[in-house]
């Protein structure tokens, strides 16, 4: 059975002006169980996170400094949220259910989590609405545990994943793959192991060879044991954002090859959700909901 992490807590009533398109994350499972996908049995509620588990990839000084909310004005403008417990509570559950995804992707080939994709938490700092990095704890936990001795991040998101590259920067049995917009944010970008830039006038196909010939190439090089795939929504033509120019159609044909490589080679994939700001909501649930589609179609 697949599994999905999901939480009442990944939804925070923010002020206006911080609220970017948190809805999603409420209208997201609603939509999974009307159109039958899922059934209630399919999710699950993550705990907190025990700490020495974050500890293995954030340091203790930036834990201690965000779990006592101490974080500078600064800090907490450059984390685009305003800081509260609930906001950390929220980051320590999204971390878990990563974790918790880990397991259930070794059972059922796949596993999912609602919220996640926070590649922009640095070892030692938070930035743009990233403050814990869920697929770097779970994969320093894949390997700490012995589940894999070769870890893949396939970040798809229209972002560069600047944080999980600092942060494995110096780990080889994590290979980071980061393919995202050249002219988009972080301006300044880190090193990922295989950093692929498009430019904004990308067409549907010509993304899809690239991201199609570089899974190939890194199956050769590397043969990862184990996948996280970052599969944010932000490369969208409709997202105000992204400044991508890719269909809707590109995007669910872009999950089909990551999810259709990962079951060729029996590799098991945890899923984070990542970014999606499009002007309409439904675009954003419709484009998330593609990818729960391909799981469901793929390894269901």
């Amino acid at each position: 059975m697949i599994r999905i992490a999901y939480h009442p807590c990944y939804y925070l009533d923010l002020p206006e002006g911080h609220r970017f398109p948190m809805d999603k994350y409420r209208l997201l499972p609603e939509q999974l169980l009307y159109e039958g996908l899922f059934q209630s049995e399919n999710f699950f509620a993550p705990d907190k996170i025990a700490l020495d588990k974050v500890s293995r990839v954030h340091t203790q000084a930036y834990i201690d400094k965000l779990l006592s909310l101490q974080l500078s004005k600064q800090e907490i403008r450059k984390s685009g949220f305003p800081l509260s417990q609930a906001l950390v509570d929220r980051e320590q559950i999204i971390a878990q259910g990563t974790i918790n995804n880990v397991h259930y992707a070794i059972e059922s080939g796949v596993s999912m989590n609602i919220a996640g994709g926070t590649h922009h938490a640095f070892s030692d700092r938070a930035e743009a609405f990233c403050f814990f990095n869920d697929q770097a704890i779970a994969a320093q936990y894949v390997l700490d545990q012995g589940i894999a001795q070769r870890v893949a991040i396939i970040d798809l998101d229209v972002h560069q994943g600047n944080g999980t590259a600092e942060i494995f920067s110096t780990v080889p049995e994590v290979f980071t793959f980061s393919m995202h917009g050249k002219a988009n944010y972080p301006f300044k970008k880190e090193q990922s192991d295989l950093d692929v830039e498009l430019d904004s006038s990308i067409s549907d196909e010509a993304y899809l060879q690239l991201l199609e010939q570089h899974l190939k190439e890194i199956h050769q090089k590397f043969a990862p044991q184990f996948i996280f795939y970052l599969s944010g929504v932000d490369i969208l033509e409709s997202d105000k954002l992204g400044k991508l120019n890719l269909s809707i159609q590109a995007c669910k044909r872009r999950d089909a090859l990551v999810l259709s490589y990962a079951k060729h080679h029996q590799i098991p994939v945890q899923i984070s959700m990542g970014g999606g700001y499009s002007p309409q909501l439904r675009t954003i649930v419709d484009a998330h909901t593609n990818t729960f589609r391909e799981a469901h179609r793929i390894f269901a």
